[in-house]
């Protein structure tokens, strides 16, 4: 666990070529699927208090991208992001707290025009100059949601039992962010 304290104050950006946004939801009751965001943006801007820093960030919904071309089509459509009428998934956050050594990230995540409070386990994995003099910081987050409280209902009963997709979706965020 690396001291926040070593974050300088200011405009650190996040550099996407770099960086994941990443999901797990379970697929058949007895797998699961793994997808990513390949267009993201993000925005930390260190307070002098890191405690009171906070974070912004957005998703480009059509860049969802699972190694399925078809089962992506699918989650563009109206049964999940309606990526046409809703472009992006937001984050903000509201507040930072310490919990042990990691901390908690509190933050409103709008997906298809509905917001909701979560709550990411962010670990803050330290900061280092790159070859080029460039500072960088890298951050860990994680969080597990319920897809339906924002709408995402699609799904179908197996013959089996039990249902085609769960509910239930990790988001695993792996962040690079670079200093302004």
């Amino acid at each position: 666990m690396a001291d926040i304290s070593t974050l300088t104050p200011g405009t650190w950006t996040v550099d996407a070529s770099h960086s994941t946004i990443g999901f797990v939801v379970r697929h058949l009751v007895v797998a699961k699927t793994r997808g990513r965001f390949g267009t993201f943006e993000g925005t930390i801007t260190i307070a002098e208090n890191p405690l009171d820093s906070k974070v912004t960030a957005s998703v480009d919904t059509a860049s969802v991208n699972t190694n399925d071309e078809g089962r992506d089509n699918h989650l563009r459509t109206g049964d999940f992001f309606e990526a046409e009428t809703h472009p992006k998934i937001t984050f903000a956050s509201t507040s930072i707290v310490p919990d042990g050594g990691d901390y908690k990230l509190n933050g409103d995540l709008t997906i298809k025009g509905v917001t909701k409070p979560v709550t990411f386990d962010l670990e803050f994995e330290g900061v280092v100059t790159d070859p080029w003099g460039n500072t960088k910081a890298g951050f860990t987050a994680e969080t597990e949601v319920n897809r339906k409280d924002w709408g995402l209902d699609y799904n179908a009963v197996l013959e089996a039992g039990g249902v085609l997709i769960g509910e239930k979706v990790k988001l695993t965020l792996e962040i690079e962010a670079l200093k302004a």
